[in-house]
């Protein structure tokens, strides 16, 4: 079982989202001595991500299923999570996260948008099953030059 997991939804490899989210999951895990630290980078499971039985995609699912914890980013694409994260998540059973807690993660240009879309991703993780956090981080635009600060105010934040 994996203690934290960073799921990215951005479809570019690289992406600030991403940045932003493993900065968060390497601060996190570090708080909780976490002995496994796992990112999930969804831009790298290419066409794979579309095939039924896929086995790089497969191999991503379990180690979300086997989250203690569970930070799921995504950027905001007219006020919603990325289609390739829906694509991912659509592929777990029903009351697959059960157990887990989880985090969402927004990466936005403006904030009433990154609202919105940090509201829906919290609502598809707890359709799954998951527990998720009272309020999940939300970035925006100038924000993310910086993620480790970001993370780092975050996690204060949800410790304190």
């Amino acid at each position: 079982m994996s203690d934290v997991v960073v799921v990215s939804g951005h479809p570019n490899p690289g992406s600030r989202t991403l940045q932003l989210a493993r900065a968060l999951g390497e601060r996190i895990a570090m708080s909780r001595g976490a002995t496994r630290l796992v990112v999930v980078d969804v831009s790298q499971l290419g066409p794979g991500l579309l095939v039924c039985g896929d086995g790089a995609t497969g191999e991503a699912l379990l180690e979300v299923q086997d989250a203690t914890l569970l930070i799921v980013a995504t950027p905001t694409y007219r006020s919603t999570y990325s289609g390739v994260l829906k694509v991912l998540l659509d592929q777990l059973p029903a009351n697959a996260l059960a157990g887990v807690l989880a985090i969402p993660v927004v990466t936005a240009e403006m904030q009433a948008q990154a609202d919105v879309a940090e509201a829906s991703l919290a609502r598809l993780l707890s359709d799954l099953g998951a527990e998720v956090v009272d309020f999940g981080l939300t970035a925006i635009g100038p924000e993310l030059a910086d993620p480790a600060s970001v993370a780092e105010l975050y996690t204060d934040a949800l410790i304190s």
